[in-house]
């Protein structure tokens, strides 16, 4: 099967939650999974996936906190490991479906290069359904795609003072 590069991007929300969806319906296939959150390192619902699906991996490279301005040194530190263990796992084969959450925000943030996701994007093998979420998608990423889905904001609840709530948005 030929594997395709998704891009979840927009100011909407939705992007996490799509790739989610993908990447369970994928492991309810059979399918083996990796999830890699960059700039996330809170306890969410999510973590929990291994526990009922043993073929889905999730990871995250980030800190509590999120990033204000200019990323802190462990911010950095931990997106860059996060970025060298996100193209093993991705070049190992051992994945038929790999979602990198967050990574047009890492890219935004200037964290990584145009050159370092392309050499990310090179190490794809053909069967690999590669997925990859956030706002701020570069053009260049965008033309890469096969498959670009832009999350646009209409109305959210947040506006009237609703908070993020556990088992819906984390």
């Amino acid at each position: 099967m030929k594997g395709y590069i998704h891009v979840y991007t927009g100011n909407g929300k939705g992007k996490t939650t799509a790739a989610l969806g993908l990447a369970t319906r994928a492991a309810c296939a059979g399918l083996k999974v990796f999830f890699g959150q960059f700039l996330k390192g809170r306890e969410t619902s999510e973590l929990k996936i291994s526990e009922f699906f043993p073929n889905f991996d999730i990871v995250q490279y980030g800190t509590s906190e999120f990033i204000v301005g200019n990323p802190s040194e462990e911010q950095i530190k931990k997106a860059k490991d996060g970025l060298d263990d996100a193209k093993k796992r991705l070049a190992s084969g051992k994945y038929d479906v790999v979602v990198l959450d967050e990574l047009c925000v890492a890219i935004h943030l200037g964290l990584f290069s145009k050159e370092e996701m392309e050499d990310l994007l090179n190490l794809k093998p053909e069967s690999v359904e590669l997925v990859i979420t956030g706002r701020y998608a570069p053009e260049w990423l965008i033309e890469k795609a096969d498959l670009v889905t832009e999350m646009k904001e209409i109305k959210h609840y947040y506006q009237k003072g609703v908070m993020a709530r556990k088992g819906i948005e984390y």
